[in-house]
């Protein structure tokens, strides 16, 4: 059975400025492992016949087979079929169907069709054209020296109905039956990414099938599995027996897998426990509460927040006591423990969680920018109470006490859950 060598191109000036990003190779490279089809090269090019020529002249020399994204459109500056047809010599052909499909879309919004627009419709002689039921341009195989070429739009939303659609099957037939690839990421939270290495060292020395790789990301440390077997239920076996390992080791710091956001399983926790929740922010200024609020069904566990940024308003509007601000400032434990009380109490909540700190870029009160307390309240009394100090620029230290707070309320309930 032979082992295809892929590799995914995209084309588009866009995605080099990094106005958009490169989603696309991203999907597109995930679905493809479950075909037990490898991507072994990205390659981004700008909108440059010379340049898009080069990289289909290098993808062609190194790859059995080579999917395409954007450079199909209307415009001058669509240059895929130009560049394939440089390479190649092959002629380009009007394709009927298509055609007809981008007159019938215009005439139905009782608009005109620009010349340009005929392009759209032009295909390679020979090609098997790719049937685009989310767009105008369609896609198209080509089968080259022995190479395989799919050449897809690049609106995300046109790529993915014709790769379902078209692609996909097409692979499927093309390869055969190849060895299947199945992947999960385990989301960590309280735990940094040397730590987590340093636990799992063995394991990720010896580490064949499944393959364990640790990542750093914004909201969380991660580490993919990635396991190839002869079957779907062979490579997912083997997924769960190396999870199994892991956890055994460090499963109190994982919160979640692949899609999962820590807030989306802090509403899981709070629902399950018919917990109400309110925030007081300072520091981090509603970001917090925007965070809850794009969970699904939070409404019936976040009754809200005060973002009470200046010190007149956590006195007007949070009672925070004078004299606890002139002993302590408004950065201590003392203010963020009374801002979660004060907030639960006015909101009638079972928690209550407070963020108060300095973001810089000057210090205040003494205390060096990146100085964070948050404190979390359940039925008025202070279970957590903690002092950090985070570092990076103003918005890093910001989304760091963010997360943290939502840590603080996992690890917390999880806890909670199970004592009750």
């Amino acid at each position: 059975m032979k082992n295809y060598q892929a590799e995914i191109v995209a084309v588009g000036t866009e995605l080099l400025l990094g106005q958009i990003a490169n989603t696309n190779a991203q999907w597109l490279s995930e679905k493809l492992a479950s075909y037990g089809i490898n991507i072994y090269n990205h390659t981004v090019v700008g909108d440059n016949l010379g340049r898009v020529e080069q990289a289909f002249e290098l993808a062609q020399s190194r790859s059995d087979i080579v999917i395409v994204t954007g450079g199909l459109g209307p415009t001058a500056d669509d240059l895929t079929r130009e560049g394939f047809q440089q390479m190649t010599g092959l002629a380009l052909v009007e394709d009927q169907k298509s055609m007809e499909k981008i007159e019938t879309f215009f005439q139905n919004r009782g608009q005109t069709m620009t010349p340009n627009n005929r392009k759209q419709a032009r295909v390679f002689e020979g090609s098997t054209v790719l049937t685009n039921n989310a767009g105008m341009a369609p896609g198209m195989y080509v089968h080259y020296q022995s190479c395989h070429w799919f050449f897809l739009p690049g609106v995300p939303r046109e790529m993915k109905h014709i790769s379902q659609e078209e692609l996909f099957p097409f692979l499927e037939t093309l390869t055969g039956k190849q060895r299947i690839i199945q992947s999960v990421a385990l989301k960590f939270s309280g735990i940094g990414e040397s730590a987590l290495e340093h636990a799992l060292s063995d394991l990720i020395e010896k580490q064949t099938n499944p393959t364990i790789a640790p990542l750093a990301q914004d909201q969380a440390v991660v580490i993919r599995l990635t396991a190839s077997g002869e079957t779907k239920q062979e490579a997912v076996e083997m997924l769960e027996q190396t999870k199994t390992l892991i956890l055994a080791r460090i499963g109190e710091f994982c919160f979640g897998e692949d899609d999962e956001s820590i807030e989306e399983v802090v509403v899981q926790q709070l629902k399950h426990l018919g917990y109400s929740i309110s925030a007081a922010e300072s520091i981090t200024g509603g970001m917090f509460s925007q965070k809850i609020v794009s969970v699904s069904g939070a409404s019936n566990v976040f009754a809200g927040s005060y973002i009470t940024y200046q010190t007149r308003i956590k006195k007007e509007v949070l009672e925070i006591p004078s004299e606890t601000i002139d002993s302590h400032g408004v950065v201590s434990h003392a203010c963020s423990d009374i801002m979660a009380s004060n907030v639960s109490r006015k909101m009638q909540t079972n928690l209550g969680i407070s963020f108060t700190g300095i973001a810089g870029p000057n210090e205040q009160e003494g205390k060096p920018v990146g100085t964070v307390y948050i404190s979390l309240v359940d039925d008025d009394e202070v279970v957590v109470s903690k002092k950090f100090n985070f570092t990076g620029n103003r918005n890093h230290i910001r989304d760091r006490a963010c997360l943290k707070g939502f840590e603080i309320i996992y690890q917390y309930l999880k806890n909670k859950s199970i004592k009750s």
